[in-house]
């Protein structure tokens, strides 16, 4: 039988969902910004050493898992239990966001969190408090500094958190909370953290770029 028909059958304290959204990293695509200042080859590294350290976040944790990859992606390296893989679909990140979600909670599932692969300071805890947050909340959002979000999460669609945002600038996080406003949507916030997007991002990082 098919996952989806299982999925449909957990209870519903088990039916908790982590989107994973990542892309291959392949030198020169992935952290442009980054690559800018320590070169292509070290900064696809780099991007490999997040998206590892991301998925050992979420070792533990009582939900399933569904990379959203770009790219190809090599599932023998991931947990064979718990993981789900799916390629990202078409149009722009909020668009291909709003579908991974319905995708999920069409599958039965009723809390639901998404995130990238960039920010090295989000750990287990920070999953945890989003899925407590959503006992009572509509949205959860985990705020980045560079104005962004590193963690979004809900109990059931909203398109319109994921529609007329300008992606990758400084007001993604006003924009959303703008929208969740207007839609009616109880949130709440966890702590800020920093993306890893531009070489004074790295913090302790900076310290594995020699073995990269």
């Amino acid at each position: 039988m098919s996952f989806e028909f299982f999925a449909l059958l957990w209870p519903v304290a088990m039916k908790k969902a982590i989107i994973v959204f990542q892309k291959y990293p392949e030198a020169g695509f992935v952290k442009t910004r980054l690559a800018k200042t320590i070169g292509a080859e070290k900064a696809a590294n780099l991007y490999a050493f997040l998206i590892r350290h991301t998925h050992q976040q979420l070792a533990g944790l009582e939900a399933a898992i569904f990379v959203f990859h770009l790219g190809p992606i090599a599932t023998e390296n991931y947990p064979q239990k718990g993981y789900h893989f799916y390629p990202q679909g078409s149009g722009d990140l909020g668009k291909k966001m709003h579908q991974a979600f319905q995708r999920v909670f069409d599958l039965g599932f009723e809390q639901v969190l998404i995130i990238g692969t960039d920010c090295y300071e989000l750990k287990r805890d920070h999953l945890q408090q989003a899925f407590e947050a959503l006992k009572t909340k509509d949205l959860v959002l985990g705020p980045a500094v560079d104005g962004g979000y590193y963690l979004l999460g809900l109990k059931r669609p909203a398109a319109p958190l994921f529609q007329e945002i300008s992606w990758s600038t400084a007001t993604v996080l006003q924009q959303t909370l703008n929208r969740a406003n207007q839609e009616n949507l109880g949130y709440g916030l966890l702590e800020k953290l920093r993306d890893v997007d531009r070489y004074e991002d790295l913090g302790e990082l900076e310290q594995l770029l020699p073995e990269l």
